[in-house]
């Protein structure tokens, strides 16, 4: 009989282990995220290091920031990153972030055909370049997904004074997708694209395309990290999702974010605390 008792504490003990290291290898965290952040492969250069520091693994969904936005809003994520800051603190604003922080920068650029239709190589005014594309009825791939990129792309054709969606379906193209897919898509057309530079960097299919537009201030990329309110969503783990956000802010995430580089280029500067 004492036998017997042993055998079953024993056994006890042994499925109590198993179910906590079951618990432990099961432990994740949903990101909503760009897919700039994914295209570019940051993720597949920083997760592991925070996987084997913390046994934290990181789901990414990767989607424009309009739909990441709309996507954590409605619970489906932990942690929030993205890059339209004025849609980021009206996420935190609403309640449905806890507080956001700078994590990283990069740019855009308007990348185009070497025939360069609208004559805008070598120019670094994006409002100028855009008014020239216009004017030429160039062909334009816009994502037209409400992500971070087409955000900052129809601020700057209304800074320009231009319409450009009045045109959708003639020299204007949205896309609905993705950035590598709207570049493939605009490459295949011979249309001048906005896309992120670390995109373009890490884009494999480049051709004989080349950078048109590049260097205006009013072209900075910031990127933002949110924690999902937990008050407003139980299902948030918000103790793993905060280690992953200050793992990401820490000096080690910042050196990862630093580090990643394509052909020798860094794609993206981190500036948490800057």
């Amino acid at each position: 009989m004492f036998r017997r008792h042993l055998l079953s504490l024993a056994l006890g003990a042994t499925l109590a282990l198993g179910t906590g290291a079951a618990q432990a290898q099961d432990e994740f965290i949903v990101v909503q995220s760009t897919t700039s952040t994914q295209n570019s492969g940051l993720f597949d250069h920083i997760l592991p290091m925070f996987q084997d520091e913390t046994g934290i693994e990181v789901r990414v969904v990767a989607v424009g920031t309009g739909q990441a936005i709309k996507n954590a809003a409605n619970g489906d994520g932990d942690v929030l990153f993205v890059h339209a800051k004025p849609a980021e603190e009206k996420f935190v604003a609403e309640g449905h972030g806890v507080s956001r922080a700078d994590v990283m920068y990069n740019d855009f650029v308007i990348v185009g055909p070497p025939a360069d239709p609208a004559g805008v190589a070598g120019m670094s005014d994006v409002v100028a370049a855009l008014t020239k594309i216009s004017e030429a009825e160039a062909a334009f791939a816009s994502r037209g997904d409400d992500s971070g990129t087409n955000k900052a792309e129809l601020r700057l054709w209304q800074e320009a004074g231009i319409d450009a969606q009045a045109a959708s379906g003639g020299w204007y193209r949205e896309t609905g997708s993705g950035m590598g897919a709207t570049l493939n898509t605009g490459t295949a057309m011979d249309a001048y694209i906005m896309t992120d530079r670390a995109t373009w960097i890490a884009y494999g299919n480049k051709g004989d395309y080349q950078i048109a537009v590049e260097g205006d201030p009013k072209m900075f990329n910031q990127y933002g990290i949110i924690l999902v309110n937990p008050e407003k969503h139980e299902s948030v783990k918000a103790e793993a999702g905060q280690a992953f956000i200050d793992w990401v802010l820490s000096e080690e995430g910042r050196a990862a974010i630093a580090g990643y580089k394509v052909d020798g280029q860094q794609l993206f500067f981190p500036n948490a605390g800057g």
